[in-house]
Parts: C-alpha cells; structure tokens; sequence
C-alpha cells in the first residue's frame, strides 16, 4: 500500500482495507478463543465454591475445642479432625480412632471401588505403596464412615495427590490431530506459495525495464514484487484460524448446554476424535457422591389391596437441598405416614450429620 501510486482524487484509504480487514479477522480470532477459555475458567471457579474446602483443627490452648479453617490454611504438624462425609483436607497420619471401625473411599487416588479400613498401628516399611498405607489418610479422598483425628504430614503439592498434579503439569503439552494436520498444511502450502511467487518475480525480470515503469529497473522491480506479495496474499486462508475457532467455540457452547464444561478449545476437536473412554471396572462416570434420587412405599387402599407410590427428590450430591415430588408435583411428606417412618428409620440408622460452613 506504500508503494501504490495512486491516481489524482483517489483517496489512499481504499490501499489500507485489505490489511485491515485481514487484521479484524485475526484479531475476532482471538477475542472468541480468550472469552471462550474465561468462561470456562469462570465456571470452574463457581463450582469450586460449591463445595469449599474446610478443616477442623484441634487446637492444644482450648482442649477439646475445634476451629475451622481453611484447608490451604494447614501445616504440617497440625491435629485435624475428619467423619464421615467429610474430606481429607490433607495427608494425615491418624493418631486416634473415635469409633468402632474407619472406613476410607480411597477411589479418587488409587481406583480403588471398595472403602478401605484404616488403623492407627506403624506400618513396619515405608516404602510401601499407597494401597497399604492403613495408618494414613490421604488428601482429597472421603470419610465413608467413622471418625478419627491426626497429624498433618503434607499440603499441597507434598500430599500425593499433589504429586500427581505435579508429574502431569511437568508432562509436555502435545498437539491435538487437528492442529498437527494444520501445522502439516501451513507448512506444505508456505512452501508451494514461495516457490511459485518468487518464480512470477523471477519470470518478469526481464519486464522490470519497460516504458510502462518508465524504464526504471527499481520500478519494474516493485511493481512485480507487489503482485507477488498479493498472489501470496491471495493464497494464504487468512480467515481459516477464525473459522475453526468459531465452530470449537460452536461446540463449546453445545457441550455447556449439557452441563458440560470445556477449558481448552483444542481439547473439543480432540473429544470429537475419541473412540474409547476408558473409565473404571463400573463403566460409569460419576461424582462419586451417592445421592437417593427415588424412595418407594406401601400403602394399604380401601379395598386392603397394597398399592406402591413412588417419589422423586430432587438435588444432587451432598447438599442438603431438594423436594419431594408425587406426580411431579411437590409433596408434603406429613401427609404420609409411611414417609415419617422412612424419614425416622434414616435419621436413626446412619451417622451423617448437616454441616453448615
């Protein structure tokens, strides 16, 4: 555009529209992947709030009083008291066990579908793997049943959990089949477009010193160059980069609607290339928190037939929110007295407890 003459009354502005639109693209192109990766990092951090993680620490000036306090708030050396429902803020040696028996859903680190029984005795070798490490209880897992307190022996990236987090964020990041075939074009086409602009360069040297130029061989030089530089333009798919993120973006959006929530746009191209999902022995994908979602009882008629009624709750995990419907309606569960005696044999056979943080 600096090099083009222009003609009298023609304005130069019409020179700039192509870079300019070229430049618009490119830019739209990395508006919609940033907002599209914030949202997905905004959501993630709303469903962290959901379940904040909290510790309840012993402290030695107040016998027998417990302070809550942030998990990341721990060090080692602390005493923590974990039951049932809750979650092992960190790695803790158990010092003293407050029921009969203690039982840990270890699944989240070690696969492992069955709860696992946990003591306070010494394992006689510390090399052992995490499987037997009966006298430890390790960050992120869940309480299954008991109550026990301990000492905090690691946070954060020292629990094994973090470990692991480690090892993968020390892992190269690949590229995913899509990106691989569109560095493998961009390549492939770089090549054949030089080849053949530097031949239409070439092939016009001897036009550089024609009188259209006015016989300047820098002039005609230019002026080929130019076109040179346009057939590139020409050939390189400028809007091809928007076009695949828009329709990942596309596909993001499509995915949320199924409450499904994607932080990396490339990680969409390479789901939709995934053939086997290999989950645990159950085949199932969960939040490995068991929730009733259906309750069933007997009610004698008129005729002292027994008639089944069934009832939906709703809700979801471990928060205490949720409503009885019959016949997708909502139900007051006093009205049956079948549901008062379910809701009293509940309360009674299970050591569960609300926890407001």
């Amino acid at each position: 555009a600096l090099f083009e003459e222009h003609k009298e009354g023609e304005s130069l502005v019409a020179a700039f529209v192509e870079p300019l639109v070229i430049l618009l693209i490119l830019i739209a192109n990395a508006i919609v992947g940033v907002w599209q990766e914030r949202n997905a990092e905004s959501a993630i951090e709303a469903l962290k709030e959901y379940e904040p993680e909290i510790a309840k620490v012993v402290r030695q000036n107040r016998p027998g009083q417990i302070q809550r306090i942030k998990a990341r708030e721990l060090v080692p050396g602390d005493i923590v008291e974990v039951a049932v429902g809750d979650k092992v803020p960190a790695d803790i040696r158990i010092t003293t066990i407050h029921s009969t028996t203690l039982r840990v859903d270890q699944s989240l680190l070690t696969g492992e579908s069955v709860s696992v029984i946990k003591h306070t005795e010494p394992v006689g070798d510390a090399r052992v793997v995490n499987q037997d490490k009966k006298n430890t209880l390790f960050s992120g897992t869940n309480i299954a049943s008991g109550k026990c307190r301990g000492i905090v022996v690691g946070t954060g990236l020292n629990t094994e959990i973090g470990k692991i987090q480690s090892v993968m964020a020390d892992t190269e990041e690949e590229k995913t089949p899509l990106q691989q075939k569109l560095d493998e074009f961009s390549e492939q086409l770089s090549k054949v477009i030089t080849i053949i602009c530097v031949a239409v360069w070439a092939i016009n040297i001897g036009h550089f010193n024609d009188p259209v130029h006015g016989g300047s061989w820098l002039r005609g030089a230019i002026y080929y160059f130019k076109i040179a530089v346009a057939l590139a333009v020409a050939a390189i798919p400028e809007g091809l980069p928007a076009v695949i993120t828009t329709c990942l973006a596309l596909g993001t959006r499509r995915m949320a609607k199924k409450n499904a929530i994607v932080r990396s746009l490339p990680s969409v191209e390479t789901l939709g290339c995934t053939s086997v999902i290999c989950s645990d022995k159950t085949g199932t994908l969960t939040t490995n928190q068991m929730s009733v979602c259906r309750m069933f009882i007997f009610n004698r008629t008129n005729t002292n037939d027994i008639q089944i009624e069934q009832f939906e709750i709703t809700g979801s995990t471990y928060e205490p929110k949720g409503d009885i419907l019959f016949n997708e309606a909502k139900f007051n569960c006093s009205q049956r007295s079948g549901l008062v005696e379910l809701a009293e044999c509940a309360a009674l056979c299970n050591d569960s407890s609300l926890d407001y943080n």
